[in-house]
């Protein structure tokens, strides 16, 4: 971050309260995203993009080059600053390094909400919109512990994972994933410490179907004979699946992953995936903008969900193989509600 913010800061920090006092001012808000090719931050996009329209909020987005592209994000974040935003909506990629610049702008009087993914520390941001992104990986993790029955005690588990800086989304996901499947956890703020060899092998996908290929192929090289197989999100687990393919083990193979979107619940329906647990970015991004633009006008920061650190947006597991005592939706229900 450029000294040359520190002045900028405190002059925008001055002219916070007459701001909050023109509620005819024009609104200002930031959306940044981790990439703009993901369907999920292509929806997150939309959704914020409606909602600013509709509350006459003028809306700025900004994307990494790359699924982890921190410096992007950081430079997008000094754009804000210096236009004058109120508010930044972020994905961050990295979640402790970012916290530098997100402290710049809620010195310069910006709202800063995290969306998706929450900052390291949490409460570097002024608040969270997400998923229960624990839960979602747990919800799977169940699921696919009962699918396997008995057999659960023999798996062999490939751990699909999206970078190696372990962003808290991942994080998050991996260790709900094998808490709800039965494996004593290490540390649960990180993957990878676990001791249950059940674990096969971890692997990092950067969220993309060519890198879950990469990371699949990696692992059957270890241990040909995984048997469930965890994703970070559908597009990888679409390449996990075509590795799989390549040797012929394609259909004796458990696959589950986080998303909803509409490609992936296409894949649940298909056979490719188990089941997946649904986000609901437009939800996330929408609600996002109207807290920023409440923010401008009268000061108010957002609550979280009562019990939760966060804004829960919701996560519903899409399976048309249902599993008693885990609540879920159809593949039909998961149409009618995915993205992308």
């Amino acid at each position: 971050m450029k000294k040359l913010l520190a002045g900028t800061a405190l002059a925008l920090t001055a002219m916070t309260g007459s701001a909050f006092a023109d509620a005819h001012a024009t609104t200002t808000a930031c959306l940044i995203t981790k990439t703009d090719t993901n369907p999920f931050f292509v929806k997150m996009r939309e959704g914020a993009t409606a909602k600013a329209e509709e509350l006459g909020v003028e809306l700025k987005t900004f994307a990494g080059k790359f699924d982890g592209d921190h410096e992007t994000q950081v430079q997008a974040i000094e754009t804000c600053i210096l236009d004058g935003a109120k508010g930044i909506l972020i994905t961050a990629s990295d979640t402790s390094s970012i916290t530098g610049a997100v402290q710049q702008a809620r010195d310069a009087g910006l709202l800063v909400i995290a969306l998706d993914t929450p900052l390291t520390p949490a409460d570097a941001a002024d608040a969270t919109f997400a998923t229960d992104n624990y839960l979602a990986g747990l919800l799977i993790g169940q699921w696919a512990r009962a699918q396997m029955g008995d057999e659960a005690e023999n798996a062999k588990i490939a751990m699909l994972n999206i970078q190696v800086s372990q962003p808290t989304v991942g994080v998050l996901r991996n260790q709900g994933f094998l808490d709800g499947f039965g494996i004593e956890l290490g540390d649960p703020n990180r993957w990878g410490d676990e001791e249950d060899p059940r674990i096969v092998g971890q692997d990092v996908t950067q969220g993309s179907e060519e890198g879950g290929r990469t990371a699949m192929e990696n692992i059957l090289a270890a241990d040909p004979m995984v048997n469930v197989v965890y994703t970070i999100n559908e597009p990888a687990a679409a390449g996990a699946y075509e590795a799989l393919r390549a040797i012929g083990r394609e259909n004796d193979v458990l696959i589950v992953s986080v998303d909803g979107g509409c490609p992936g619940v296409q894949n649940v329906e298909d056979g490719v995936i188990g089941a997946t647990s649904q986000q609901y970015p437009l939800l996330m991004a929408s609600l996002g903008v109207e807290a920023i633009k409440t923010w401008a006008e009268e000061g108010t920061k957002p609550e979280p969900t009562p019990g939760k650190a966060f804004f829960d947006t919701g996560v519903g597991l899409v399976t048309d193989q249902p599993v008693d005592g885990i609540e879920s939706i159809s593949v039909a229900e998961g149409k009618e509600l995915c993205w992308g």
